[in-house]
């Protein structure tokens, strides 16, 4: 991949999603296979690559990465591994509160787990909600008006929905902060203040 920053962009563009534009805009075209305008996200198998290493791989936005990756269990980089920070947030639309999608965080640290030596990198991974639990829709959709017209209203891409996440990654300074002065969410400090105390009692 090349550098893709403010690729197909104009002038003064500055890629600034907020979650729910990225579930709703981004993630769910990707999955179900419609076009994205603008495409600037490119397809990254993470796991090969350390964070330091995406410049010029993803969309860099100021100090955040932006990638579609396909969705696997394995975490580890050629250098570490992303740990997960516990339980995933709701994604809701603004204007219905419906939820669209879940949001997990991880950290990067470096070494082989569980030993490894913990960074200031921090992933966002979303995914489509509902997509763990799309196998089983498939089964039961006959069983039901509602879910059978839900299911023939996705069609076959609703098969794709649980392959695909997208990722933001950032390295926070070390007052906690992004570099561009964008505090972090009071999720994103509960559950880094959680993995800090996880590691206390260890």
């Amino acid at each position: 991949m090349g550098d893709h920053h403010n690729l197909n962009l104009p002038p003064g563009f500055r890629f600034y999603p907020t979650d729910e534009e990225l579930v709703v805009h981004f993630l769910h075209r990707k999955a179900a296979l419609l076009p994205c305008h603008p495409d600037v996200i490119p397809d990254l198998d993470l796991y090969p690559y350390d964070p330091w290493e995406l410049q010029g791989k993803a969309l860099a936005e100021g100090n955040k990465w932006y990638y579609f990756s396909r969705r696997t269990p394995e975490r580890v980089t050629g250098n570490g591994y992303w740990k997960p920070l516990g339980v995933e947030e709701p994604i809701l639309t603004s204007a219905s509160n419906k939820r669209v999608g879940m949001k997990k965080y991880f950290v990067f640290y470096v070494g082989e787990a569980p030993g490894g030596m913990k960074t200031n990198w921090i992933m966002h991974e979303y995914r489509l909600f509902g997509s763990s639990s799309s196998t089983t829709t498939t089964t039961t959709g006959s069983s039901g008006s509602a879910r059978s017209s839900s299911s023939r209203r996705k069609g076959n891409p609703k098969t794709d929905y649980s392959k695909w996440v997208l990722c933001r990654v950032y390295e926070r300074d070390g007052d906690g902060d992004d570099d561009d002065g964008t505090d972090l969410s009071c999720l994103d400090e509960v559950f880094l203040t959680l993995d800090d105390l996880d590691e206390i009692t260890n």
